[in-house]
């Protein structure tokens, strides 16, 4: 089977999309373009990447649109393209592959493929000549096809080796003899503090990564311990970010990574997945502490999410593009003449003050990133200038947005505006997070099995992940928790079921691979239990399981509790060796070491989700906490716990021992603190 010229333009991913108009004869990742390359006896070229990715487009225009490039491309190999947030599993495979290879990852990753799909040879970025040591990517593709044609048995020796460590990699995770208890946490917390940076916020060097679930993880921490070392570290890198160019400071939400040490200059791509586990924390923390930054931080970034990343169907679109018309920064960039000519003079100079703009520049050309060093002294005056700036900056070029609606990461949404909403007296997020949950169960999920991404109304053929599935179970307790209605409870409860059936790891309780016992098969079934950008399918299925037990009948929630302290259990080996890759396995160790916690708020009539009790323990429980409302018996956590003399009655439960019922806010608030 020899296929035709580029097959990306019905693709359900724009990222693919983009690629549509390349001369390579790009096809999709399909049975029929796995079979051309064994039929020309050709090797498979597989270039992953995503539509934010700003080294992804320079290739692209680079190499990818090159005709003499393509015309070798073509010749010599069967080319697929693939979007790694439509195919995690794909890029799981082969990025371990690269980084096997290489030492490093990254995108746009490259590999070179048997026709069995077994890869031989992995690098990511290529240059169109030869560059600090790096070989052009034509001399790599002619070096590769002369490779196959001379020395096969080389190549198919060298894939042997790389797939023989992938399957090893694979398989049985390593487990610890150490208990996932308070003195764990307190090492692996201890652990992540020693990588802090004190003076600049965050964790490691530069390049600086958002640490949202790990900040969680420590905000948590110090809930149930009092850590006042735990809190320092996260108000001091929540402060840095929030005062850095790595936050819009005009529009409100986060970008991807900041290039230096000190969260001045971004990489401008903004992920959907980042600023939900952002919302989620500052939420948490303005809850928590009070703190009139985080407030503001997760106001803004909420409106942000609902403006400008809010699909016309009530989801949410996975990403805006680093590059506004093939530069970095365009849109966002300001420098001090620009500020006067849009503000006037005082107001321009000022602002100038405030946002830390100079003739020197932050960034490239002597444009600056906005950045609030300090707050302001006129906050009527900033909000003005904000206005006056947003409104300039939306008459400048956009950066593109990819549509791809990924279930995942909507999951990730929807848990942190009903969280969030719940907590902070927003139910305008809460009914965001309604529907949006709504449309995912609508086009993306039957009869518990789910898929992973759609794209307006067509929804992709890649089936859905581990983390998919999670995510969206964790989003579906967190509507049943914070509008009361029980269809969220048994969506979740059928989503988890089916992620137990295909996912779980039945030789090993509380182990979980990453695709579906009926998915693809791939070289090798991949598994990962590390949180990285997002948190790993295998600690979000166990925050799921954690909550679903107090929610469900005690027949599944006996299931539950076991599978949850399984995976809890295998989580050690992580806070022994990489306390910072789990980040959000420290969030869900916390909320189970500490109880897990519960409220049962018992009434006379439905609330409907609210009620004044509850709304106390929305706003002050600990992060982690099971939170529930309504008449008796209208879930298993209310079973048998009445109001008292017909007040509106508040049952604090730990482990699922509870304390004596409350009808008091004060009351409320002293069992909670206890």
């Amino acid at each position: 089977m020899v296929l035709g010229a580029n097959a990306l333009g019905e693709s359900t991913s724009p990222y693919l999309r983009q690629h549509a108009d390349n001369p390579v004869h790009w096809q999709q990742w399909t049975d029929e373009a796995l079979n051309s390359a064994r039929e020309r006896d050709v090797p498979i070229l597989l270039s992953i990447g995503y539509s934010a990715c700003h080294w992804c487009h320079v290739m692209a225009h680079e190499s990818f649109e090159d005709e003499a490039t393509a015309a070798l491309m073509n010749e010599h190999f069967v080319c697929i393209k693939v979007d790694r947030e439509e195919r995690p599993d794909l890029d799981a495979v082969y990025m371990n592959a690269t980084v096997a290879m290489t030492g490093q990852g990254g995108w746009p990753m490259t590999c070179f493929l048997t026709p069995d799909t077994e890869p031989f040879y992995c690098g990511t970025y290529y240059p169109p000549k030869p560059r600090g040591g790096i070989p052009s990517f034509p001399q790599l593709l002619e070096a590769i096809a002369d490779t196959w044609a001379r020395s096969r048995a080389e190549v198919f020796d060298a894939a042997a080796v790389v797939v023989g460590e992938l399957r090893a990699n694979s398989g049985q995770i390593p487990t610890s003899d150490r208990q996932v208890d308070a003195a764990l946490l307190a090492d692996a917390v201890a652990s992540v503090l020693r990588d802090e940076d004190v003076e600049r916020g965050g964790f490691g060097g530069a390049p600086k990564f958002p640490p949202g679930p790990l900040l969680e993880g420590l905000l948590r921490h110090h809930e149930r311990t009092g850590s006042a070392a735990a809190l320092a570290a996260v108000h001091r890198t929540a402060s840095a970010m929030a005062r850095g160019g790595v936050y819009d400071q005009i529009g409100g939400g986060f970008a991807r990574y900041s290039v230096d040490d000190e969260w001045i200059v971004p990489h401008f791509e903004k992920m959907l997945y980042d600023n939900a586990l952002l919302l989620r924390f500052y939420g948490h923390l303005a809850r928590v502490t009070g703190d009139a930054t985080a407030l503001r931080v997760t106001t803004a970034t909420a409106g942000f999410l609902l403006r400008e990343l809010r699909t016309s169907n009530g989801c949410f679109a996975s990403a805006l593009d680093a590059d506004t018309e093939g530069v970095e920064g365009l849109t966002y960039a300001w420098t001090p003449e620009q500020l006067v000519e849009t503000l006037g003079f005082e107001d321009g100079v000022w602002a100038a003050g405030l946002f830390a703009v100079n003739s020197t520049g932050t960034f490239e050309a002597g444009m600056s990133v906005l950045q609030l060093p300090e707050d302001p002294d006129d906050v009527e005056r900033y909000h003005r200038v904000c206005a006056a700036l947003m409104s300039v900056r939306q008459s400048r070029p956009q950066p593109g947005r990819d549509d791809k609606v990924v279930t995942a990461w909507n999951g990730l949404a929807i848990t942190a505006l009903a969280e969030v909403g719940a907590g902070l007296g927003h139910p305008e997020w809460v009914d965001a997070a309604v529907e949006c949950g709504e449309q995912i169960f609508a086009t993306h999920e039957e009869n518990g099995r789910l898929r992973r991404a759609s794209l307006g109304t067509h929804v992709g053929d890649a089936t859905g992940v581990l983390e998919d599935y999670a995510a969206l179970a964790v989003a579906s307790l967190s509507l049943f928790q914070a509008t009361g209605e029980v269809v969220w409870c048994a969506r979740a409860q059928t989503v988890l079921d089916a992620a137990i059936e295909h996912f779980a790891d039945t030789e090993n309780l509380g182990s979980w691979f990453d695709t579906a016992d009926d998915a693809e098969s791939l070289v090798t079934r991949p598994r990962d239990p590390l949180d990285n950008a997002t948190p790993s399918g295998a600690s979000m299925i166990t925050e799921a399981l954690l909550t679903a037990e107090a929610l469900v009948a005690p027949g599944d929630s006996a299931r539950y509790s076991e599978l949850a302290a399984a995976g809890l259990a295998g989580a050690a080996l992580v806070f022994e060796r990489a306390p910072r890759s789990g980040g959000h396995w420290l969030a869900v160790a916390e909320a189970s070491v500490r109880g897990p916690l519960q409220v049962a708020v018992s009434t006379e009539v439905s609330t409907q989700g609210g009620g004044a009790l509850l709304d106390v323990a929305r706003a002050h429980a600990p992060g982690g906490t099971t939170i529930v409302g309504g008449v008796v018996d209208s879930s298993p956590l209310l079973a048998d716990r009445p109001t008292v003399d017909g007040r509106e009655a508040a049952y604090v439960c730990r482990g699922f021992v509870c304390d004596r019922p409350v009808t008091t806010a004060e009351d409320l608030l002293a069992a909670l603190r206890s």
